[in-house]
């Protein structure tokens, strides 16, 4: 496994291309907001380039991403709103608990594993909470 920093977008072809030519069989997107301001272009590179992507939140496998395993995004913000009703209503922001999350979603791209050439096996296509067709 080899770990690649990219700061800027114009940094993102170049990458891909040097990843790809190192015959690298996978790419593990972790992601932050300079990639999801970004997540159709990387999805579509990492396509031309022929490199399956596993990303974190669903939204960069619906812009192209193989799959994504991550926290659920809807479900922490209810938790967030939870939170600040709570302080809203005068709770202490410092007396509140920190809560892990709890609700995780698996989301898979059909269309670019076809266009990849791959076959996701029907088991964890059933255990995926989403399947982009």
């Amino acid at each position: 496994m080899r770990a690649r920093e990219v700061s800027a977008p114009a940094e993102l072809p170049p990458v891909l291309t040097a990843i790809a030519r190192e015959r690298t069989g996978a790419v593990f997107l972790i992601v932050g907001t300079m990639t999801f301001a970004n997540r159709v272009q990387l999805a579509e590179l990492a396509l031309k380039n022929r490199l399956p992507m596993m990303c974190g939140a669903a939204q960069y496998v619906r812009a192209g991403c193989l799959m994504g395993y991550s926290a659920s995004v809807g479900d922490l913000f209810r938790r967030a709103a939870s939170f600040v009703d709570r302080i809203l209503k005068g709770a202490k922001p410092g007396d509140l608990p920190v809560e892990q999350p709890t609700k995780f979603e698996l989301v898979i791209n059909l269309r670019t594993a076809k266009a990849l050439g791959l076959t996701i096996p029907p088991s964890l296509l059933a255990r995926a909470d989403q399947v982009i067709e």
